[in-house]
This record gives C-alpha cells, structure tokens and sequence, in this order.
C-alpha cells in the first residue's frame, strides 16, 4: 500500500504539472477536480499502509512537496473560478489579468514553504508565510475584487499543500 500511495502521489506530481503548465484560461477545471480525487486515493492508500521503509517515505516526502508544488496552481484556478464575481457584475474575476498579477509565481513559491515548513514541525511557519503574503499584497487589495480573490486563492493554494503534506504524514507514521 506504501509504494501505491507513493506512486499516486507522483501521479498527482505530474499531473499537477501538466495543467499548470497550461494557460489559466485553458485550463480545465475538471482537473482540479482529478487532482484532488488523486490526493483522496493517496491518503486512502497512506492510511492503509504498513511500516514503510526509510527511502520509501522519503520519496513520499519529495512526491507530497511536487504535488503541493505544481497541483496548486490548477486547484486555486479552479476554485476561484467557481467563486468567479463577474456573474455577479463585478469586474476582475479570474480571468483578468489585471487583478493580481505573478500571482502563479506567487502561490508557487507560498505552496514550497507550506510544505516545507509543515514538513519540518514548524507550523508557525505558516502563519509567517501567509503574513508575508498578505504584506506583498497590501497595496493591491483595494482593487474591488483583489481582497476576495486573494483570500480565496491562498486559501485554497494553502488547503491544497497542507493536504499534500497530510499525505506524506501518513506515510510516515
């Protein structure tokens, strides 16, 4: 179940990777939804799994950090695509890119240190990350729909690698 669980997770890595590779406005959004039944599979499969060896959850560690790393992207596209204000009338959904820009490069990096961070038992590390975060943005949230789109991007960019990291802590207990 150990090498399943690992298997799945650079599944997951390299998926992840394929659709953020992809432009935002192509990307289709059943791919998160893909990615996040792959992450589903692999907990299941970690939950289930016996006494792995050291390389093993190593590896499982490198895969979780990859997976948190390049399916974030596509899972924070996808939900604020469906939190999307401009059905509501509201300019600046996720679509424009006017609203938040290097916000990729941004998540990518925030994704990395999440994982990281929570990986080496510094949870505090993410307060620090976020905090950092939300300062590199301060100026940018008083666009009409920055503030909502900022929350609801980190917020699932940060869900998404702690859940990469839930995996790689199962596999390791």
């Amino acid at each position: 179940m150990t090498v399943a669980a690992v298997l799945v997770l650079a599944v997951v890595a390299l998926a992840g990777a394929g659709l953020a590779l992809r432009p935002e406005r192509v990307r289709p959004s059943t791919g998160a939804a893909v990615l996040a039944a792959g992450l589903g599979v692999a907990a299941a499969l970690a939950w289930r799994a016996g006494q792995p060896s050291d390389g093993l959850v190593a590896a499982g560690l490198v895969a979780a950090v990859l997976a948190a790393t390049s399916g974030g992207g596509p899972v924070a596209t996808a939900v604020l695509r469906a939190a999307d204000p401009s059905g509501a009338g509201a300019s600046g959904g996720p679509a424009d890119p006017q609203v938040l820009r290097g916000g990729a490069w941004i998540g990518l990096l925030e994704r990395i240190a999440i994982a990281v961070t929570l990986l080496r038992g510094f949870p505090e590390g993410l307060a620090v990350v976020l905090a950092v975060k939300g300062l590199g943005r301060y100026a940018e949230l008083r666009a009409p729909t920055a503030a909502e789109r900022f929350i609801i991007g980190t917020l699932a960019s940060a869900l998404w690698a702690a859940g990469c990291v839930g995996v790689a802590a199962l596999l390791r207990s």
